[in-house]
C-alpha cells in the first residue's frame, strides 16, 4: 500500500506542475517571441547580510571609585617632645582611622616625606585596614645621637603612588647624659 500512496503523491505533483506551466504560458494571447523569454541580466545592488558578533558575557559594570583617606586620632605611645636618651630604641605608635571609601591592602604605604628618618626604612607596609576601621600604625625608630628636638614625618599612599590623608609624625628631644637626671 505504501507504493499507491507514493504513486497518488507523484501525480498530484505532476499535476501541480502541468498547472503552472499553462497559467505561465497562457497568461498571453499573443505568441512568445524570443525577446520576450530572454530577460537580459542587471546588475543590482544586494546588501549582504553581515554577522554582528554577540557576546556571551555580560557587560561590564563601571567600578565605582573609592577615595583614600587617613585621619590622625591619638599618639598611643612616645608623646610630642618626650626626651629620649641617645641611641634609644623607640617603638612609636599612633592610632588613625581609615575614613576614606577605599579598603586599605597590602600595595598601601606608609613613606617617609621629611625630617629625620630616625634610622626607620622609607617605605612601610600600611596596615590593611577597611573603610571606617580603626588602626594601629606602628615603627621602630632608633634616637639620634645629636642632642636636641628631632622629627620624622610619614605619609600614606596609595597604591597609584598618591599620598593621601593627614601626615603623622614623631618629635622627640635627645638629651644629653648629663640631663638625664633633670
Amino acid at each position: 500500500m505504501p507504493n499507491q500512496d507514493q504513486n497518488r503523491f507523484r501525480f498530484a505533483g505532476l499535476l501541480g506542475m502541468l498547472m503552472l506551466i499553462l497559467v505561465v504560458s497562457c497568461g498571453d494571447a499573443s505568441p512568445a517571441t524570443p525577446a520576450d523569454i530572454f530577460i537580459p541580466p542587471t546588475l543590482v545592488s544586494t546588501p549582504i547580510p553581515t554577522r554582528v558578533p554577540t557576546s556571551t558575557h555580560a557587560l561590564a559594570t563601571p567600578t565605582q571609585v573609592c577615595t583614600d583617606n587617613l585621619r590622625y586620632l591619638a599618639d598611643i605611645t612616645i608623646p610630642d617632645d618626650t626626651r629620649v636618651a641617645p641611641g634609644e630604641t623607640l617603638d612609636k605608635r599612633w592610632l588613625v582611622e581609615n575614613n576614606g571609601s577605599c579598603n586599605w591592602d597590602s600595595a598601601y604605604q606608609l613613606r617617609w616625606i621629611g625630617g629625620n628618618d630616625l634610622g626607620a626604612q622609607h617605605d612601610q607596609a600600611l596596615f590593611p585596614a577597611r573603610s571606617g576601621a580603626e588602626v594601629t600604625i606602628e615603627i621602630e625608630f632608633t634616637a639620634p645621637y645629636e642632642v636636641g628636638r628631632h622629627q620624622s614625618t610619614w605619609q600614606a599612599y596609595n597604591p597609584q603612588g598618591n599620598p593621601f590623608g593627614d601626615p603623622i609624625f614623631i618629635q622627640i628631644v635627645v638629651i644629653s647624659a648629663t640631663q638625664e637626671g633633670e
